[in-house]
């Protein structure tokens, strides 16, 4: 039986696992959860999976799931409590799925430990994947990717030999502003573009996948799990979401991953592996789908994408400046403060600004996301991000 810790427990992807999770109970036991806010979705998770261990944001919200749940669990606080639940000593997997840079202190934490990493959290190799990495290889630690691109990858590697990889084709959606006027996306709303053709995801990456950002951050991400060059990582755009992506071979043979837009499968996987675990979906059916197509993406109009490419090229510190820049951005859009095109400019103009440093330890990529979320802030306040 796998013991688990969730970081992130009651977002879509914790709650997802959740599910899957207490479908499954001779298969997994939850001995951990991490939190922000959300204590009435907290204390009914501790009430049905009955965790050794919670955490939550801060003290006054932990005094108030306290109130809920009493005291036969135990309750943290802030991000030493979360790194504690990460590194939770009955825990064998930890699955990350906080959101943003918050997730690498906890994620880390796990790997310090010995625990193998389910990892939903993006960010956590964006600012500072040669570390992690580097810490995971040195304590034989298994990084397991959730996000159904790198998921799709991973299982087409599954057998396969790194050196007969010719190169690495993520898959997106395109969001829905694909072919959308550059004019009309000056106008986007909140509303619009937290309306994802596909995928039920949170506000955060939902809006990320409309700039395409969430594309280039997982381009990163590719090159610290998979150890290519950004040049042997490619993005097509896919509007149906049933390819997840797709490996090409040194002999132009490609393989792809495939299934319906449901984040559940990548996420039983994780919790599997090696072992698939059994799921009650939809099958799907290709005959009745009739027409999958592709795309090149146009940067003109996602120049997120292309800007995380060229934070990829920059390399050291630039990706974890690239990505706090983006969070504020984002919250900043989503709080109605700047335009929905503004998000790309102003994480341009941070870029730009920074001057990149290698990330050799934790605090080198706190000092720059620290950084980054400075110069962006002000940005967004003084209406700087135009350009």
């Amino acid at each position: 039986m796998k013991k688990i810790s969730i970081l992130g427990s009651t977002g879509s992807i914790g709650v997802a696992a959740l599910d899957i999770i207490s479908r499954n109970p001779e298969l997994f036991k939850v001995v951990a959860l991490a939190a922000g806010t959300n204590i009435n979705r907290l204390a009914a998770q501790v009430e049905k999976f009955r965790p050794k261990m919670v955490s939550v944001a801060d003290a006054s919200t932990a005094r108030k799931l306290k109130d809920l749940v009493g005291r036969k669990t135990k309750i943290m606080a802030g991000a030493e409590g979360a790194m504690e639940c990460a590194a939770h000593p009955d825990a064998n997997l930890t699955l990350s799925a906080m959101v943003g840079a918050a997730g690498l202190p906890p994620t880390l934490a796990a790997v310090y430990a010995g625990k193998n990493v389910a990892l939903a959290n993006k960010e956590t190799l964006v600012a500072a994947g040669g570390l992690v990495m580097r810490e995971a290889r040195k304590r034989k630690v298994k990084i397991i990717p959730v996000d159904s691109e790198h998921s799709a990858i991973f299982q087409c590697l599954r057998g396969e030999k790194m050196k007969t990889v010719r190169r690495l084709i993520l898959t997106s959606s395109g969001g829905p502003f694909l072919r959308a006027a550059i004019a009309d996306m000056e106008k986007v709303t909140p509303e619009q573009a937290l309306k994802h053709p596909n995928w039920n995801m949170g506000p955060k990456i939902t809006v990320d996948s409309a700039t395409m950002m969430n594309k280039g951050l997982e381009v990163i991400e590719a090159r610290w799990l998979f150890n290519l060059p950004p040049e042997k990582i490619d993005v097509v755009a896919h509007p149906q979401s049933v390819i997840h992506s797709m490996v090409e071979f040194h002999d132009s043979s490609v393989m792809a991953q495939m299934g319906l837009p449901d984040m559940r499968t990548p996420i039983s996987f994780a919790l599997g592996y090696p072992e698939r675990t059994k799921l009650d979906l939809t099958s799907l059916d290709l005959a009745t789908m009739g027409t999958l197509t592709f795309e090149k993406p146009d940067l003109a109009r996602f120049p997120a994408l292309a800007l995380a490419y060229e934070a990829m090229r920059i390399g050291g510190s630039a990706p974890a400046a690239l990505n706090a820049a983006n969070e504020v951005a984002v919250e900043a859009f989503l709080n109605g403060r700047i335009g929905f095109l503004d998000i790309a400019r102003l994480v341009e103009k941070t870029l730009n600004e920074h001057k990149p440093a290698p990330i050799k330890t934790l605090a080198d990529a706190l000092l720059t996301d620290q950084w980054a979320r400075a110069r962006a802030r002000e940005f967004a306040s003084n209406g700087a991000s135009r350009q």
